[in-house]
């Protein structure tokens, strides 16, 4: 019987399955919310685990046209490349580790097109171009290189280049000259100088033999041109130089006037204009002036002519000739009263002589002559006018605090002198010059506050990119809390009350009396101490016996 009884308090029960008993206890409405917060929780760690696996996007081209664009996406779709459009559709993402790869294998097949494409288009010939095409070919790779130089300018944001080659031809007397067009996109805010616009022109120029950089337009976005005229003959061009030559001239005036009385008056207590008028006209003057010889001055004389004629006429002799008739008369004697004897030879009267001359004297005396060509030259300044206003001095009272007083009046005449002296003041040409003293308004405005925190572009860039995660824990903790856990703890067995056998009422420490009180003191020694140790030490020597024992007080027998 002893081996019965020590059989029976070896053998333990088999334990029932917790979770399982209490799965099958609860009612099909806690069933319910149980698999929904399984569910639940299962979809966020889905969601986790594919956010977590999201690809990095990437711009793989932007400002694309939309036939760039329709072939680049119709590529990618059959390249297997992941993609999607930027807000706003103004450009193409793709994964970050593939956009290199993406666009090395869509620059193979030649997209996008809208590229920029240079002599890499000789590479490509064919077999069996004709002249046309190899001479198109070159033209095209040209201005594709052009382009490319041209966009290279910092404010050049895109560029096209037109270039009109005509065709050489021996036979021809007079060749064609190349000409070009440029067409310039610039960035916003951003503007081309004369000089800049010019370095374009002669770029173009010189890469195209025997091209005129007069051939050469070039034009904005805007359709201005910005090159000057082929001809020569515009006029905006010249308007635009002398705007800007009286600008630096203006600006050259006020930059002086400034740097003489800042370090009286201190920097930006100054402010100074300068008006200049300027005049551009080009006037070219002749005069032609003669004067008569003044005082007693000997004339020059620049030509004289002397013609002298002398004219005589005698009748011719007459008589036998011979020996006498060829000598010469001898000397007559003429009565006084009678007539005269003839003259001739041997009594032989003569003819009649007379006798003619003219004398003609021409003088060309030179004349005074003076000519004179003036040509005024542009750019001439015609008045000057200066208007300066000088703030009040400022200086500190007794209290430290700044205290504006005017400046004294030989002051300003001092300041409005060296003014005069700057500019090059000319009364004659009616220049002005201006300088008041008076207080500067200067309103300081208020400093603007620091924005809180939580409104700061960090603050707010942060939120947003933990807002996905933050809500999906905060999904999953109501989740769990609301309907799993409640679940949990109704499948848990619920706690039934401790079986208090004999043998552990003996083996226990302190055993549970709830009629007799608790010993004050464990190790004082009372009766009812050494009868405890007594059947602790009865049931470790005999158990046998304490369990029949036991078992007759279960059996309600008596004691033996």
């Amino acid at each position: 019987m002893s081996t019965t009884a020590v059989a029976e308090l070896d053998v333990q029960p088999a334990r029932p399955n917790e979770l399982a008993d209490g799965f099958a206890r609860m009612s099909p409405a806690q069933k319910t919310k149980l698999g929904i917060g399984v569910l639940a929780l299962l979809g966020v760690a889905l969601a986790f685990f594919f956010m977590g696996r999201q690809p990095d996007w990437r711009v793989l081209y932007a400002n694309l046209g939309d036939k760039d664009g329709g072939a680049i996406v119709a590529q990618l779709s059959q390249m297997n490349v992941p993609y999607k459009h930027a807000e706003g559709g103004g450009a193409i993402m793709v994964p970050a580790d593939k956009v290199h790869d993406t666009r090395l294998r869509l620059a193979s097949q030649g997209l996008p097109k809208g590229t920029v494409t240079g002599f890499e288009l000789m590479e490509s010939n064919r077999f069996g171009m004709t002249q046309f095409q190899e001479r198109l070919t070159f033209q095209r790779g040209l201005e594709g290189e052009l382009t490319r130089s041209i966009q290279s300018l910092g404010s050049v944001q895109a560029a096209r280049v037109h270039l009109a080659l005509p065709n050489q031809n021996g036979f021809f007397r007079e060749q064609q000259k190349p000409s070009a067009s440029v067409l310039l996109t610039l960035f916003p805010g951003r503007t081309l100088d004369r000089a800049q616009v010019a370095g374009i022109v002669h770029l173009v120029a010189s890469s195209v033999p025997e091209m005129n950089p007069k051939a050469v337009s070039v034009v904005d976005d805007q359709g201005n041109l910005l090159s000057n005229p082929p001809d020569g003959a515009g006029k905006q061009g010249a308007d635009v130089q002398k705007l800007q030559y009286v600008q630096q001239l203006e600006q050259t005036y006020t930059r002086r006037i400034l740097d003489m009385l800042e370090p009286l008056v201190g920097a930006g207590n100054v402010k100074a204009q300068v008006s200049a008028d300027i005049d551009f006209s080009e006037a070219e003057m002749t005069s032609e002036q003669h004067r008569p010889n003044q005082g007693g001055e000997p004339s020059a004389v620049r030509s004289q002519q002397l013609i002298e004629d002398s004219n005589g006429s005698a009748a011719q002799p007459a008589g036998v000739p011979g020996a006498v008739s060829n000598q010469p008369p001898a000397q007559g004697s003429a009565p006084i009263n009678g007539p005269a004897a003839p003259v001739g030879v041997n009594g032989q009267g003569t003819g009649d002589k007379t006798t003619s001359s003219r004398r003609e004297s021409v003088v060309n005396y030179e004349v005074d002559k003076t000519v004179r060509v003036v040509r005024e030259a542009t750019g001439t300044v015609k008045r000057l006018s200066a208007a300066v206003v000088v703030n009040h001095k400022t200086t500190l009272d007794r209290n430290g605090k700044p205290v504006s007083n005017p400046i004294p009046p030989q002051q300003l005449e001092q300041m409005t002198a060296l003014v005069r002296e700057t500019i090059g003041f000319n009364q004659t040409r009616g220049d002005s010059v201006n300088l008041v003293n008076a207080p500067f308004n200067d309103v300081k405005l208020p400093e603007a506050e620091p924005l809180p925190f939580w409104q700061q572009a960090d603050t707010l860039e942060l939120a947003r990119s933990m807002a996905f995660p933050a809500g999906m824990v905060l999904l999953a903790l109501i989740v769990f809390l609301g309907l799993v856990r409640p679940a949990l703890r109704l499948m848990k067995a619920p706690p039934g009350p401790r079986e208090v056998t004999p043998l552990n009422a003996i083996l226990n420490e302190a055993p549970e009396r709830p009629g007799l009180p608790q010993p004050t003191a464990p190790d004082e020694d009372t009766p009812e101490r050494r009868r405890m140790t007594d059947a602790k030490r009865l049931a470790l020597e005999n158990p046998a016996a304490v369990a029949n024992i036991v078992k007759g007080w279960v059996n309600g027998e008596a004691a033996a």
